[in-house]
């Protein structure tokens, strides 16, 4: 059974929505539950046989590699590489080509919250090119509107319009990818939002009948969007 041994997780952003929250530190070091976001991520890969872990750093990026170091005290390797331009989450993945080297790989935003055995699924890369993680009952207004059938992604819409067509799974962020991916995130264009979306190469991969499969999150999901998210899940109730 091909296993995933590499993940890359994307934190360069400095999170504006929780206000003075990251004066000091990047969105994904603010702690929950005693311990940084993005080491909840790293744990959880590693849990899972994830050997190898590529962090995009950017903003106060310092934070995060004098935490994680080489990753020695952590369960695996880490190393990083910095987002300059904030010009969307297609061309980040773009950053990850040479970490890659043709194998595939997990990636998450450094600021979504799984339990462990979350990873599991997406570690098994039997039989598919991508997958990507869904949780119902979410607003797909704030993210992404997945649309699936017999298990297989068939359109995504991100931040659907009230005169798009909806889906009850929201994408949930965390995806595994072939290193096929960099061909259609090379190939992206800019969106209405002006940036290049990441969803726009899974689309696109969809489209040309590459095998993208959903993986519905039956356990605990947070994306920690803004300080009302951090307080719930610092408090227990998230």
């Amino acid at each position: 059974m091909p296993r995933i041994a590499k993940a890359v997780i994307l934190a360069a952003g400095r999170g504006t929505r929780m206000r003075e929250l990251t004066d000091e530190l990047p969105k994904p070091m603010i702690p929950v539950r005693g311990k940084p976001i993005l080491e909840h991520i790293v744990s959880g890969l590693a849990a899972n046989g994830v050997t190898e872990v590529l962090i995009v750093v950017g903003y106060r990026k310092e934070v995060v590699t004098d935490h994680f170091g080489d990753g020695a005290g952590f369960g695996c390797t880490v190393s990083y590489v910095e987002q300059i331009v904030q010009d969307g989450t297609g061309r980040v993945v773009e950053l990850a080509r040479e970490f890659s080297a043709g194998h595939p790989f997990v990636l998450s935003y450094g600021d979504i919250l799984v339990s462990p055995d979350s990873y599991a699924p997406l570690v098994d890369f039997t039989d598919c090119d991508a997958k990507l993680t869904v949780k119902r009952d979410e607003d797909v207004r704030k993210g992404g509107a997945v649309f699936i059938e017999d298990g297989r992604v068939t359109d995504l819409i991100e931040k659907p319009r009230d005169d798009q067509p909806t889906s009850p799974y929201y994408n949930a962020g965390i995806y595994s990818f072939s290193a096929e991916i960099f061909d259609y995130t090379a190939r992206l264009e800019k969106s209405p939002r002006g940036e290049y979306e990441l969803t726009d190469a899974i689309a696109a991969m969809v489209r040309d009948g590459r095998r993208v499969l959903a993986v519905e999150l039956a356990g605990d999901w947070a994306d920690v969007r803004d300080p009302e998210v951090l307080t719930e899940l610092n408090r227990g109730d998230g």
